[in-house]
């Protein structure tokens, strides 16, 4: 199993299907288009950054707790499904949810006790994972390290209003800030071997060198790793090769 981490417009769902579609397995996507919070929890940040700036004492973004407790129980009902079986890959996992909490948590867009009450249910839920899923974690964590630049790229390409810098300029304190957690998390995830995938030099959705690069670095890995033999690496890079031709 191959879990996709990223900041938000990394490219993860499109890296996730190109990998399922490589390797003939399931995908498993983030649900965002059906959830009622996300627009909701934007809205709530754009508050929360007006009235820091006025001088408010409530600062907090009343959706921040509510987000995130949505996102892991969509996250943790995902992981379970994927670890039933051997192959699959998905394109967010609960390994990297305590970050968007954190942060929120240091920004005051939550509260203390908030944040320790998630904490704790995350903590329960991973403990369970092993008798839920029945696999301790993924075989390989996939990181998608980009620039601010290049995130800001894809958001505008991807074309969501309430992600957009110009509707909501509170957003770019937001993103930097991510993307500094982020590079933290990076340093400290140890659930699973972890392979970084550098999304400012590899744009793997347009250019089809870089996609066959990137599958290879992947794919050499999981070799490595013993979760795929020589032969069967050369036998899909063979029919990647025949697909293109």
């Amino acid at each position: 199993m191959i879990t996709l981490s990223g900041i938000i417009g990394s490219g993860k769902s499109s890296l996730t299907k190109l990998l399922s579609e490589e390797l003939g397995t399931e995908a498993f996507y983030e649900p965002v288009e059906d959830n009622p919070v996300l627009p909701l929890f934007y809205k709530g940040n754009e508050i929360a950054a007006k009235r820091r700036a006025n001088g408010e004492e409530d600062t907090s973004n009343p959706y921040a707790y509510l987000l995130q407790t949505f996102f892991l129980n969509r996250r943790f009902k995902m992981i379970k499904q994927a670890m039933t079986e051997d192959n699959n890959v998905l394109d967010r996992s609960i390994y990297e949810d305590a970050i968007f909490m954190k942060m929120n948590t240091d920004m005051g867009n939550a509260t203390q006790v908030e944040y320790d009450i998630y904490k704790s249910l995350l903590d329960n839920m991973l403990e369970e994972l092993p008798y839920a899923a029945h696999k301790k974690s993924p075989d390989l964590m996939v990181m998608i390290d980009v620039s601010y630049e290049t995130m800001i790229k894809r958001i505008k390409k991807r074309g969501r209003e309430f992600e957009q810098i110009e509707n909501d300029p509170s957003l770019v304190n937001y993103y930097k800030q991510l993307l500094d957690y982020y590079a933290t998390w990076k340093t400290e995830y140890s659930a699973s071997p972890l392979l970084v995938i550098n999304g400012d030099k590899y744009d793997f959705m347009s250019s089809l060198s870089d996609r066959n690069e990137v599958l290879n670095l992947i794919e050499q890995r999981l070799v490595d790793l013993g979760k795929l033999t020589e032969d069967e690496f050369k036998e899909i890079k063979a029919k990647r090769g025949e697909k293109l031709g």
